[in-house]
């Protein structure tokens, strides 16, 4: 369900940033593991299950999203195109997540490289894995935000 009021947005965007910390310090922990592409498997994972939680709080999975009104569904689909989000409202699957890991693949290139450097490695490692998890988790959380607000901004407008 969407949000009914810009205070409950702001609260579940709050929520789910903060969710995204702790995935991101998880995604942190893995990269520390000094088995190659450990740390990718544990992204891909983590974001398998992080992105469709965020969708469903916004109330922005394809099944809420169906069960929504017509108009209120064309606004969010117009809203989701001009953020240029292709994770709301659809089935998140791996080829997805990879799709959007590659966006930052330098980041994740460097990661696995700097884990073979002693000790100091494991350290830019898990630097790098932890920004680069923080910055997809809240750039998804940033455009669901903006969808959501839409909706809700027309919403208001319907009933006012």
């Amino acid at each position: 369900m969407l949000p009914r009021t810009i205070e409950e947005l702001n609260a579940l965007r709050d929520e789910c940033k903060s969710m995204v910390t702790t995935r991101a310090s998880l995604s942190a922990g893995a990269a520390v593991v000094p088995i190659p592409g450990a740390d990718i498997g544990a992204d891909v994972t983590l974001l398998l299950e992080m992105i469709p939680t965020i969708n469903r709080k916004f109330g922005l999975t394809p099944e809420q999203i169906e069960d929504l009104d017509p108009q209120i569904k064309k606004i969010i689909l117009v809203a989701v195109t001009s953020v240029g989000s292709e994770m709301i409202g659809k089935l998140v699957t791996k080829q997805l997540i990879m799709q959007v890991l590659k966006r930052v693949g330098v980041r994740v290139a460097t990661k696995s490289v700097a884990k073979f450097i002693p000790i100091l490695g494991q350290a830019l490692a898990a630097s790098i894995s932890f920004g680069a998890m923080k910055m997809v988790g809240n750039s998804h959380v940033d455009d669901c935000y903006e969808v959501a607000k839409k909706a809700l901004q027309v919403s208001s407008e319907a009933t006012a």
